[in-house]
């Protein structure tokens, strides 16, 4: 392996479920569990001494909640990405971090971490500045009427959902069965369509802007 491991930390107090994910993401060659914790306070005291890239957390905990943990480890410096976990469908409350806060985050729910090849992806673009939306959310996502996403072209909103899935370019190309310079030239429009500032992470505030001005059917 020619780069550093991904050091991931996992708070899940369901034993099988923490077991399940641990197991899942160990199997994978460059990613490496540093530790597992199964309440808030046992959480805190191992990232005081761990450094982590990506903190896995269950939103449902027994001394707290995975997103008060996670708004604290966020002015960590360097502070580790996020993925939240949760059996429900809680982006309603994902939506309402502030944005500076949930910009390295990721949501998925509990379903969709018995895919350990999507668990993995998602920790893997959440350590790379990306954030990822569950892919059976996305897919059930339709633009808000009178939104910014809402003009956007039927093909540019295919890729604005693949980047909510955190797919990469190339990934979304191949998906799309299109170039990889078209999916370049897609994102630019995306980008300037959405008003996205030239200082942010474009990426992460495309997904935000999904987030906001899409509905969610059934």
């Amino acid at each position: 392996m020619s780069h550093a491991a991904i050091r991931v930390a996992i708070v899940e107090d369901q034993p099988l479920m923490l077991d399940l994910l641990a197991t899942a993401l160990r199997q994978e060659t460059d990613i490496e569990v540093v530790f597992t914790a199964a309440t808030v306070a046992d959480a805190r005291a191992k990232f005081d001494d761990q450094d982590v890239d990506v903190a896995v957390l269950d939103i449902d905990l027994p001394d707290g909640n995975g997103v008060g943990l996670g708004v604290a480890l966020s002015r960590n410096i360097p502070k580790p990405g996020v993925v939240l976990l949760s059996s429900n469908d809680m982006l309603e409350l994902f939506l309402s971090l502030p944005a500076d806060v949930r910009e390295n985050w990721s949501y998925l729910s509990k379903t969709s971490t018995t895919d350990a090849s999507a668990l993995a992806r998602t920790v893997v673009a959440t350590a790379r500045g990306r954030s990822v939306i569950d892919p059976a959310l996305v897919d059930r996502s339709r633009p808000r009427v009178g939104s910014r996403v809402s003009k956007l072209t039927p093909r540019q909103f295919d890729v604005l959902r693949c980047v909510a899935r955190g797919l990469s370019n190339q990934a979304i190309a191949e998906e799309l069965g299109v170039s990889l310079n078209s999916v370049v030239n897609h994102l630019t429009a995306i980008y300037a369509a959405l008003e996205i500032p030239d200082e942010a992470n474009p990426r992460v505030h495309a997904v935000l802007e999904f987030l906001s001005d899409t509905t969610r059917e059934g």
